[in-house]
């Protein structure tokens, strides 16, 4: 199961888990569309290409909650 990781490790923006708009690559990193667009979809942590992360609906979050760590560290 995908972490869902809550925001941008790049600028820090909001990533809800069930919000389009967020890419990860193979390992979860993650990154919202601006950022993922400005790094030519490629991770800067793996190399690894970035996609679109799919959604996880509202009514299954509170059996399958998505992570609150967040990634940025600016």
């Amino acid at each position: 199961m995908l972490a869902m990781r809550p925001d941008c490790e790049r600028c820090g923006a909001d990533l809800p888990a069930q919000a389009p708009g967020a890419f990860i690559c193979s390992l979860e990193c993650t990154f919202c569309a601006a950022c993922a667009e400005a790094l030519d979809d490629q991770c800067p942590n793996c190399r690894g290409e970035l996609m679109d992360r799919p959604t996880r609906a509202k009514a299954l979050q509170p059996k399958f909650p998505p992570s609150g760590e967040r990634g940025f560290k600016g």
